[in-house]
């Protein structure tokens, strides 16, 4: 039998006792205690005993069996308790679901829309039970009926099979003053034997991801529409603790013309922790929590790359904004910028070294996301302020210091350095809150398309800068081939190029290899990226301190300085005229 010959009896069956149970394609592994496994595909629990998630069938590897308990039915119509028993056999037969070779998903739409119709006309015709619930083994059901006007703000909760939803009451009447609206809440621990993770549209080679919540439905009536003006908060209880997940989705079910496939598209993650996970929906519909796992391991070479070379640019960066600060000689525009750079990075690797794993608690790493988010954007705009200054030096190689620059550059560099990045991280912020922090990291949420608050403001920098480099060294050569042989001249023209290719080397391109990690090559670049971005702080050093004559003379004479007194201790106890003491 074909599934689309199937469509038309499965909808009518709603209203009769009928049908199913899904046998979805799996691998058989290690089935849990009190349980066996079928067809080497899936694992099934012993007599007397019943999954966690209540699914006859499954494949996830967490799952457990308990023993079963009596079915609990509260308070609600016959009808209603009816009509949920009705959907129990629906989910929970085999008949039809077993001779189904391919995965029918035109089907599940039309089952789950026609159960949310069923719901909504049968708690319509009780308005005077304004709130209903009835819970079988596999199927709970909350209906809420609103007879009046909705007073202002009134927000309704309500819960299924430890899962819940606050929505809006005057969503629920959508302007309709004359007669009875309703909302319904369906909780369903069995569907996702029929509609799991497999129908992801996300889905890809790296992760496994599994269902790891019931699945719920809300719909409101009598005129079903699922626009909202304000979004829903849907609680859902995960049905396995697993602590290595990667990452979680909310998801609903998109049916379309082909079919239907788990979704995103308006749904967000509030909130996630080992137990539960909060989502927001614009929409109404059949909603869930999927779970990737990712298969991929950590390479512990990369980690320790990390550490020790983040651990060394944090010494350097020490280092040089110390000098930049005490060594007199070298004061300057150019080394006020310096030093703000190094502050910036100095500042965000630290937290990036403690804190980037910082998830325990989901307002602390949105703050720490924040704060990264800023620092680096931070350190990035210091960069084009070099960059910019680098090439108004050039234009006036003449004069190095002249006065216009100096006062231009000290006017710009500050609200410039610091208030633009706090610009950009106060639209993302408001914009987007939610997406600061990830339940693996502490930062910007990468499936949402948020890495673009950060990724298009630093290409930007990286192009501005390239671009300075590029004029700076035609200026140069220009001037180069109209000098008459002034070494000095000549010598800062020289140190000028040097720290031109420095700027873009350190300052972009290594930003750059971040963003080629992709086919093949991904492993080369990511080394390439992890060991020349982890030692920015040892190449600042290098170039502006180590390398400049200026600061090695004054190193000199501190060192200088402090084996003075020591010689003239020596000198005083074993002058000339001392007389070194005998032994006896």
């Amino acid at each position: 039998m074909q599934g689309s010959s199937l469509l038309p009896g499965l909808c009518f069956l709603l209203s009769l006792s009928g049908v199913v149970a899904q046998k979805t394609k799996g691998t058989c592994r290690s089935c849990p205690p009190h349980s066996s496994c079928v067809n080497a595909t899936h694992c099934t629990c012993n007599h007397g005993y019943i999954s966690e998630s209540r699914q006859r069938y499954f494949t996830f590897p967490l799952e457990t069996c308990k023993e079963t308990t009596p079915s609990e039915t509260t308070s609600g119509t016959k009808e209603l308790q009816q009509v949920v028993e009705n959907i129990e056999s629906l989910l929970t037969n085999e008949t039809v679901w077993g001779t189904e070779k391919t995965k029918n998903t035109t089907t599940f739409t039309c089952i789950l829309q026609k159960i949310e119709s069923v719901v909504l006309e049968t708690a319509l015709k009780a308005p005077d039970q304004k709130l209903q619930k009835v819970q079988n083994r596999t199927v709970a059901v909350e209906t809420r009926v609103v007879t009046d006007n909705c007073s202002t703000g009134v927000i309704f909760n309500l819960s299924a099979l430890m899962n819940s939803m606050n929505i809006r009451c005057s969503d629920i009447i959508q302007g309709n003053t004359q007669g009875p609206s309703a909302v319904a809440f369906i909780s369903y621990s069995s569907l996702g034997n029929i509609i799991n993770a497999t129908v992801f549209e996300e889905v890809n080679e790296k992760h496994q991801v599994y269902l790891n919540s019931q699945v719920v439905s809300a719909a409101i009536g009598p005129q079903r529409n699922t626009s909202l003006s304000q979004p829903v908060t849907l609680s859902f209880q995960h049905v396995q603790i697993k602590p290595s997940i990667k990452k979680v989705f909310c998801v609903y079910w998109k049916g379309t013309k082909e079919g239907g496939h788990w979704s995103t598209e308006g749904c967000f993650l509030i909130q996630a922790n080992k137990t539960h996970s909060i989502c927001n929906a614009t929409h109404l519909s059949s909603f869930a929590v999927l779970m990737a796992f990712d298969t991929q391991e950590k390479d512990p070479t990369l980690t320790v790359i990390t550490y020790v070379g983040l651990s060394l640019s944090l010494l350097c960066l020490l280092l040089a904004a110390l000098t930049f600060l005490l060594c007199k000689a070298i004061q300057s525009t150019s080394t006020s910028l310096h030093l703000q750079l190094s502050l910036c990075l100095f500042l965000a690797h630290l937290l990036f070294l403690t804190a980037i794993d910082r998830t325990e608690i989901k307002v602390l790493c949105a703050i720490i996301a924040g704060a990264l988010h800023y620092l680096y954007l931070a350190s990035f705009t210091w960069m084009l302020l070099e960059g910019l200054y680098l090439f108004l030096t050039a234009r006036k190689l003449t004069v190095v210091n002249h006065s216009s620059i100096n006062r231009f550059m000290k006017k710009l560099m500050f609200p410039v350095g610091y208030g633009v990045p706090a610009v950009i991280v106060a639209i993302s912020a408001a914009s987007r809150p939610h997406l600061y922090g990830t339940p693996d990291h502490c930062w910007l949420d990468l499936n949402q398309k948020f890495i673009w608050a950060f990724l298009v403001p630093v290409c930007a920098i990286i192009c501005v800068n390239f671009v300075f480099f590029i004029l700076v060294l035609w200026i140069l050569k220009r001037k180069l081939s109209s000098l008459n042989s002034e070494v000095s001249t000549i010598q800062n023209l020289k140190m000028l190029t040097l720290k031109a290719t420095a700027q873009l080397f350190i300052l972009g391109c290594t930003w750059c290899l971040g963003v080629l990690q992709l086919g093949s090559a991904a492993r080369v670049m990511a080394y390439l990226f992890t060991i020349i971005n982890s030692l920015q702080g040892f190449f600042i050093f290098l170039v502006y301190c180590l390398l400049s004559q200026q600061v090695r003379k004054w190193f000199g004479e501190i060192i200088k300085s402090k084996s003075e007194p020591e010689t003239h201790t020596l000198s005083s106890r074993f002058g000339p005229d001392s007389k070194p003491s005998e032994d006896k």
